[in-house]
């Protein structure tokens, strides 16, 4: 934790930064040299060359260069298990790996668009790592923004409810640079106690569109797709909590629309 805080006054204060540092990851260097399908893999075993501190956020978030043979480089963000700071209401040091667990529920379902995840160790210990996405990031009104992307939000909503997200701002829909929206930040996910905190009301007391009721539908109704999201979630979660995901799943299923939510209970601070 302390080499984390020097790193943070030295990204304040450059000139705290000793002769010789590590060079860290430039603008020009933002770039995705990897395919969806093979980004899991590059990430485990690919070295980390550079990392730097991203000042926004309040756990410790590093922009890491990443080298693989025979695929030149690439950036990721990576989230260090002991740069998280402790919550009253989220078992401490989990929220790594509630971020990887998120992706293993996406992967499985097909939506939404997050960024390939891993577990693995880094400068600062074991986290997770997850692609980088170029983005024009969330500018502007977001009423606006939902209706430009209202099916791509409408999965990010009805996924935010499976997965119980008590984040959703609107600066963790990223606008890509491949006309998606790639959903990030989901390390207060998965609690045990109702927490959906979200800036996206637009779909309140809406019928939840066909196409995403059948792909929970194919889900329920497979046993073997089933059990190996719930092996895999177990990885990363508690029993308890890969249960209630799935009453969560179940419960959608039976209400068949999103619901009508509490102003004074699920909006996330700031907005964005």
């Amino acid at each position: 934790m302390a080499r984390m805080a020097r790193q943070r006054d030295e990204r304040r204060d450059p000139a705290r930064r000793k002769p010789g540092a590590e060079e860290t990851p430039t603008a020009r260097q933002r770039t995705i040299a990897v395919t969806r399908e093979e980004a899991a893999s590059l990430l485990h075993r690919a070295q980390i060359t550079a990392h730097e501190l991203m000042l926004s956020g309040s756990n410790y978030t590093f922009v890491v260069q990443m080298s693989a043979e025979g695929r030149g480089e690439f950036l990721a963000i990576y989230k260090p298990q002991q740069g998280e700071r402790p919550l009253w209401d989220f078992p401490h040091g989990t929220l790594h790996r509630r971020e990887h667990a998120a992706y293993v529920a996406s992967n499985h379902l097909g939506w939404p668009n997050i960024p390939a995840t891993v577990i693995r160790d880094g400068p600062f210990g074991l986290g997770s790592v997850q692609l980088y996405v170029p983005s024009k990031g969330f500018r502007g009104d977001l009423s606006a923004f939902v209706r430009h992307y209202r099916s791509e939000l409408a999965e990010v909503a009805l996924f935010d409810l499976l997965v119980n997200n008590a984040d959703r701002k609107a600066g963790h829909c990223l606008p890509g640079a491949d006309g998606r929206i790639w959903a990030i930040d989901h390390g207060l996910t998965f609690n045990l106690e109702p927490k959906l905190r979200t800036v996206l009301w637009e779909y309140c007391g809406e019928s939840i569109p066909d196409q995403l009721l059948q792909g929970l539908e194919q889900l329920r109704d497979d046993p073997d797709r089933r059990q190996a999201l719930r092996a895999e979630l177990e990885g990363d979660l508690n029993s308890e909590e890969v249960n209630i995901f799935f009453t969560r799943l179940e419960k959608l299923l039976r209400k068949r629309k999103f619901p009508r939510l509490d102003p004074n209970r699920n909006i996330p601070w700031p907005l964005v």
